[in-house]
């Protein structure tokens, strides 16, 4: 995976978790509609999920992302993912 890819933006990009420890949120899949420091929201069948980023691992657009690589907000990733 490149760096250019988790410095980008997020929203409006498919995504699906893959591993959670929360066993609710396998599988879901969806559009990212906004992103916080520590939250991916997804919009989910109808529906709006608030998906915490250090308890998953997500598919983004067909790139695998460990939740705690990108516990900053959308735009503090630019700088500080080396």
């Amino acid at each position: 995976m490149t760096k250019n890819f988790l410095r980008g933006e997020f929203i409006g990009l498919t995504v699906r978790v893959t591993q959670s420890r929360d066993p609710s949120l396998l599988g879901v899949e969806g559009r990212i509609i906004d992103e916080t420091k520590n939250m991916l929201v997804v919009e989910s069948q109808g529906k709006i999920k608030k998906i915490a980023k250090d308890i998953a691992v997500f598919d983004i657009a067909g790139h695998m992302v460990e939740g705690r690589k990108i516990k900053y907000r959308p735009e503090e990733r630019i700088g500080k993912i080396k």
